[in-house]
């Protein structure tokens, strides 16, 4: 008897529903990716085409942002498989 996970895996697969599965994932990370700090002040909204989308309190949150950008797309690619996240535009 095939296993419940091996049974999504493939319906997911057959699809073509993996990579947004994989993608909406780094929405429910997001917080523990970027810590308490930043997540205190912001919000991710969504992710299409490898692009999540981030809400940001304040302007100085998005500059300081802006200079990470690079190190939680890494962190999130990590944890959700290579070239997952491709950008991250923060509004």
């Amino acid at each position: 008897m095939e296993k419940l996970n091996t049974s999504i895996k493939t319906f997911l697969d057959n699809y073509g529903l993996k990579k947004g599965v994989k993608q909406n994932t780094a929405i429910a990370i997001w917080d523990e990716v970027v810590g308490d700090r930043v997540s205190k002040n912001t919000e991710p909204v969504s992710v299409e085409h490898g692009v999540i989308t981030v809400s940001v309190s304040n302007s100085t949150w998005r500059q300081e942002l802006l200079f990470k950008h690079q190190d939680i797309i890494q962190e999130l690619n990590n944890r959700l498989g290579k070239n997952t996240i491709k950008e991250i535009r923060f509004i």
